[in-house]
């Protein structure tokens, strides 16, 4: 059977125009926004997507400029983008891509009008082409084309304006388009980690607050580690981050705004405090406090105020997490004598348990797409996913000590940290809901407690 998918507005055979990027494009540089047209028709593959012949050439450019985002110019700077656009089309775990080394360099012409004939000659089934263009002002208009070669026909098309220091987020877009277009799932290339960075011995480790798009470039330290930090998230609208941090042994929260480097101090206290988390719509915090012997799950204000404590029995509860549309809590507890998973309605009523397999369940995180719950495993140390209700639990890893899972914008990968054995070292992992393509992703130094942020804005 033929897989239908949805394809994007058609536009004219001229290169594709571009959308801007956060920037306000000069005025001669015409914008568009590409638009769904719904299901209208099926690609010429048949089959398994990871069999699917993908090739993904330099892009190409009209004149070879010069540009900051590559000392050798335009022409350069279209390779590293095919590069990264073959990346994340690789690593996704899906597709088993091709290019750029080895594949013939399209001309300028030839993006909008593919010489067919190459291209079926090397058996390439679906084929990736782009241009790269240098403005006056110095930015760079992106185009990204996806084409079906059995078909000779163009399934999507879209472009971007971006300062050259922005330039590897069109390389995101572009994978983004091609990922989407293929898979029927939604996007999330174009998106940013934040985690926990670690250095120094195992028992005295200094933890500072971390950033990097969702490939390891762009990274960047936040905080100097003179205090630690732990449990970074990102805002719903990416503005700002909020973590915990502990000055002077007292646990605080903070909110940090990436854009201007600004702290805001949410609530502080002298008991112990635990994994921060945002509602949906940004307004409110949860996070737990222990006060006499007793964790319970409290919301304040993002912008500080008075706490309302949502949990109130014997034991232990910690965590939570919103569901997407902030009607549901997960939340772990000891209150039936071991760390289980249980749901509460948002204002804390309706407490019920939701975990009765084998092990223990601790640091739940709810998918975007609110289908799944992860968790970790607190018994094997794994990764594990179960349905809201509780049901269809499956494991993803089997690691030696794997924790603390956070979803992908698309809901179809999870990010986590693993512990070597011995040595204490720590890394950052992501998995997919197969459990079958794991990788570890790279890092100047040791990562914990990863958050993943949404879709770029």
């Amino acid at each position: 059977m033929k897989l239908l998918f949805a394809t994007l507005l058609m536009l004219s055979a001229a290169p594709v125009m571009a959308q801007d990027l956060g920037q306000k494009p000069p005025s001669d540089t015409p914008v568009v926004t590409t638009e769904e047209e719904g299901l209208s028709g099926s690609v010429s593959f048949e089959g398994n997507l990871e069999d699917l012949g993908i090739a993904i050439p330099g892009f190409a450019t009209d004149a070879n400029a010069p540009t900051p985002a590559n000392a050798s110019g335009t022409a350069a700077l279209g390779r590293e983008l095919a590069q990264v656009v073959f990346n994340d089309l690789r690593n996704n775990g899906l597709f088993k891509p091709t290019g750029p080394a080895g594949l013939p360099q399209p001309t300028y012409p030839e993006i909008t009008s593919p010489a067919w004939g190459t291209w079926t000659g090397r058996g390439t089934e679906m084929l990736v082409q782009g241009y790269v263009r240098a403005a006056g002002d110095g930015r760079l208009t992106v185009g990204c084309y996806l084409y079906d070669v059995a078909l000779n026909r163009e399934l999507a098309r879209a472009g971007w304006v971006v300062t050259p220091t922005d330039w590897r987020r069109a390389a995101h877009k572009c994978a983004d388009l091609v990922y989407s277009r293929l898979s029927g799932e939604s996007p999330f290339f174009d998106s940013r980690i934040a985690y926990i960075a670690e250095t120094g011995p195992k028992d005295n480790r200094v933890k500072r607050l971390a950033i990097m798009d969702t490939d390891g470039a762009n990274h960047r330290f936040i905080t100097t580690g003179r205090a630690t930090a732990l449990t970074p998230r990102y805002s719903p609208d990416y503005r700002r981050l909020m973590y915990l941090s502990y000055v002077d042994g007292n646990p605080r929260i903070y909110t940090y705004d990436i854009g201007t480097g600004r702290q805001t101090l949410v609530t502080q206290s002298r008991n112990p405090t635990f994994a921060p988390r945002w509602s949906p719509d940004g307004r409110s915090v949860l996070y737990s406090m222990a006060v006499n012997g007793n964790t319970d799950i409290y919301r304040v204000s993002a912008e500080g105020g008075q706490s309302v404590r949502l949990t109130d029995g014997p034991g232990i509860d910690i965590g939570g997490s919103y569901s997407p549309d902030g009607r549901q809590i997960v939340f772990e507890s000891d209150r039936s004598g071991n760390q289980q998973c249980y749901v509460m309605n948002a204002d804390g009523s309706n407490q019920r348990r939701i975990s009765f397999g084998d092990g223990r369940c601790a640091t739940p995180e709810w998918s975007p797409r609110g289908d799944q719950i992860a968790f970790t495993n607190a018994s094997s140390f794994n990764i594990s996913v179960m349905s809201p209700s509780g049901g269809g639990v499956r494991t993803l890893t089997n690691g030696w000590q794997d924790e603390a899972p956070t979803w992908a914008p698309n809901g179809r990968v999870i990010q986590f940290f693993r512990t070597e054995r011995g040595s204490g070292r720590t890394g950052l992992y992501q998995v997919d809901l197969t459990g079958k393509n794991l990788r570890k992703l790279t890092t100047p130094v040791d990562g914990s407690d990863p958050a993943w942020g949404p879709i770029l804005p």
